[in-house]
């Protein structure tokens, strides 16, 4: 937390966040469509551009930790949760231990991200050119736009098998996939003033639907909080694990600072990071152990093993709050649970545009509305042939994203703390300026050494690297794939950004 000790400005009262100043664009004329939607439905046309100082007038804390309480406390969360017992096999203590060291792990780099937006003024894979290059970025920003993509469907498939399970099964799984990601849609393509707005209040509901669950849960008399285990085996599944509990927390560290860039400079980055840190990591918390409780039930009760078996978490939720329980009022609260998962996909395609107009100047001219509207249509042709594959494909999808975001972080951070020292030697007004930014030889290298970390440390079903062959003697080895690629990555970064500091100057 030194390194705060030199940004910390004093609060100032600004006006509230006008819808004016999130219609104003920078440097490119407005086309059609967002000549559109600013005239006809107030909404943010703001694409890149950095954000002047006198347009930031988000003074409300509230909104930076409310954000991602909103966009967490929600059906996905609570679905990764029962991976420890449904998938890697540890005990409960085991899985709850994990679920709170690897989420505290994986947020605080969204909390510390997330001080850099008011700041800068700038969006996250924009702010990212100082530490990867102008053409490093587009290489990050691809990634991201993948991984935003990849995001929105894996969330919606758990809501569609939720909302195929009410009513005897009258909505078909791809009826449930349009159903969210178009309501997704509907919200994201507003921006930034919506986007917290709703979020501020989302997760209200879905908080009082997790409650009945656990009163529900309960009352069935089907927890096993079992023993610790111990041993490599039971290591090598709590590796496992915790990497898809990262890859989950961390996601939204390429996202972070989209979300901060309206605030005044004059914002205190103590507070903004300590209220993400609570309003990312509480949500996480309550919803995986949550999840973790209930799945033990698959263990213990036939009834539960068998919707589960149909239907996942869907059939395992209808046994909690439907089967033998609340009958209609569950199944309204499952409702309501599934459409949760909007809140968890707003932010993937809001900022998917942003980090699409990062990866090549031409796809500036597209607007950030239309490559929101592209990639729901994506996630949707995802979402639904994974449906069926849904544990399988969300916790290879967790690790893949734990991967990638590892070495993004061991750059960002070794630039950032090594080399720059200071959020004062950053001028945001150069964010274009390929002239001054870093050419990006060592962050190319690095993510290159990061992804050969990624590899030899990689457990999944059809890929086992050699150093996680080694962990325990199951044959499916341990996942350390996301440590060893922050580890090579560092190593390979540090190793030659001094070199290109010496040679180039910058």
């Amino acid at each position: 937390m030194s390194k705060f000790s030199d940004d910390i400005e004093k609060d100032v009262l600004s006006p509230n966040l006008s819808d004016e100043d999130l219609r104003q664009t920078e440097v490119h004329d407005l086309n059609w469509l967002d000549r559109l939607f600013q005239e006809k439905l107030n909404a943010e046309v703001r694409g890149i551009e950095h954000i002047p100082e006198e347009e930031r007038h988000d003074v409300s804390y509230l909104n930076a930790g409310s954000m991602w309480l909103g966009a967490n406390l929600v059906v996905a969360t609570f679905s990764l949760g029962t991976l420890g017992i449904t998938t890697f096999g540890c005990s409960f203590w085991d899985s709850v231990l994990t679920i709170i060291f690897f989420n505290i792990l994986g947020a605080l780099p969204v909390a510390y991200y997330s001080t850099f937006g008011p700041k800068l003024g700038l969006r996250q894979m924009v702010m990212s050119r100082f530490w990867f290059g102008y053409q490093g970025i587009r290489v990050v920003a691809f990634l991201n736009c993948i991984a935003c993509i990849g995001w929105t469907a894996v969330n919606t498939m758990v809501s569609a098998q939720i909302l195929h399970t009410v009513n005897n099964g009258s909505l078909p799984p791809w009826g449930g996939v349009l159903v969210i990601t178009l309501a997704s849609l509907l919200v994201a393509v507003f921006g930034y003033k919506i986007v917290h707005a709703f979020e501020k209040f989302a997760w209200i509901p879905n908080f009082i639907i997790f409650i009945i669950i656990a009163v529900r849960m309960s009352k069935t008399h089907s927890f096993d909080a079992g023993t610790l285990g111990s041993g490599p085996n039971e290591a090598a599944a709590v590796l496992s694990f915790g990497g898809t509990i990262f890859g989950y927390a961390t996601g939204w560290s390429s996202y972070a600072a989209d979300y901060t860039c309206y605030m005044p400079k004059s914002t205190s980055r103590i507070k903004v990071f300590f209220l993400i840190l609570f309003g990312l990591s509480f949500p996480l918390l309550f919803a995986m152990i949550l999840g973790a409780a209930c799945a033990t039930g698959i263990n213990t009760n036939p009834r539960f093993a068998s919707n589960y078996n149909d239907n996942q978490i869907g059939g395992l939720l209808y046994a909690i709050m439907v089967e033998n329980s609340l009958h209609g009022f569950g199944q309204f609260c499952q409702v309501i649970l599934a459409l949760s998962t909007i809140s968890n996909n707003i932010p993937n395609l809001y900022s998917l545009g942003l980090s699409a107009q990062t990866v090549w100047s031409g796809f500036r001219k597209v607007p950030r509305i239309a490559w929101s509207i592209l990639g729901c249509g994506v996630s949707v042709a995802l979402a639904i042939p994974a449906y069926y594959h849904f544990a399988d494909v969300m916790s290879d999808f967790m690790d893949l994203i734990g991967y990638w975001l590892a070495f993004y972080s061991a750059i960002c951070l070794s630039e950032h703390l090594i080399y720059r020292k200071s959020i004062n030697n950053y001028d945001p007004l150069e964010y274009e300026n390929k002239k001054t930014l870093p050419i990006g030889i060592a962050a190319i290298f690095a993510m290159c050494c990061g992804v050969a970390g990624a590899v030899v440390g990689m457990s999944q079903v059809w890929y086992v690297g050699p150093i996680a062959i080694k962990i325990g003697d199951t044959g499916f080895g341990g996942d350390i794939g996301f440590e060893l690629a922050f580890a090579f990555a560092f190593i390979g970064f540090n190793s030659t950004r001094w070199l290109e500091l010496k040679y180039f100057g910058r």
